[in-house]
């Protein structure tokens, strides 16, 4: 989808994601220190947002100028400051090494396009930082619920740690998520991956 194709999705009045924060970045990121923070494909801010709300200083970066707009109003709502950028994350290079948290939630691209994110985001990570990487598994269209379709923007752990240089990585897992639906709890299956650039380490 383009950043059009986004724009409509996120025009209605409710939020399409709601403004709870994602379960994996709450468990694997709670206990970190706040420092600069990046949030990649920020959509309608709620991760950057429960971010900024712990004392991160973060940067929620998204296509959509109307999903950006929505964020804006929940960082309001919530009291909270965080600095958006209107850009396309497939072009968009961090400072090197600048931020102590990189996460990217669900950012699903044709392979070439998200090979080439995730290294600007594993680029993007400081000495001593984190990278957070969380989408639809490859498996979760035949095991899981929900998500996409399309194989070819879908990938695996694999995926995720094979464009991380620089970086070694913590975990690198297939997750199980509980997704309440009109028919009962479904559960998706997501990809999990988290990684840190050592410190000391050349970039």
């Amino acid at each position: 989808m383009d950043s059009n194709a986004w724009d409509e999705r996120y025009a209605g009045a409710e939020l399409v994601w709601t403004a709870v924060p994602n379960r994996f970045l709450v468990s694997e990121v709670e206990a970190l220190p706040a420092g600069r923070a990046l949030d990649l494909a920020c959509g309608e801010g709620r991760n950057a947002v429960w971010l900024a709300e712990r004392g991160w200083d973060v940067t929620g970066v998204d296509f959509s100028n109307v999903g950006l707009d929505k964020a804006r109003g929940l960082a309001a709502a919530r009291g909270v400051s965080v600095h958006w950028e209107l850009a396309d994350v497939t072009a968009y290079a961090a400072a090197p090494e600048s931020f102590d948290l990189v996460i990217v939630m669900y950012l699903h691209l044709p392979e070439a396009a998200r090979r080439a994110a995730f290294r600007r985001a594993a680029a993007a990570v400081a000495p001593g930082g984190t990278l957070l990487v969380v989408g639809h598994d490859v498996t979760n269209p035949t095991d899981g619920w929900g998500g996409p379709s399309d194989a070819g923007v879908l990938y695996g752990p694999h995926d995720v740690t094979a464009n991380l240089d620089g970086l070694e990585t913590v975990k690198a897992e297939r997750v199980r998520r509980p997704v309440p639906t009109d028919d009962g709890e479904k559960i998706a299956i997501d990809v999990l991956v988290r990684a840190a650039r050592p410190i000391g380490s050349p970039g």
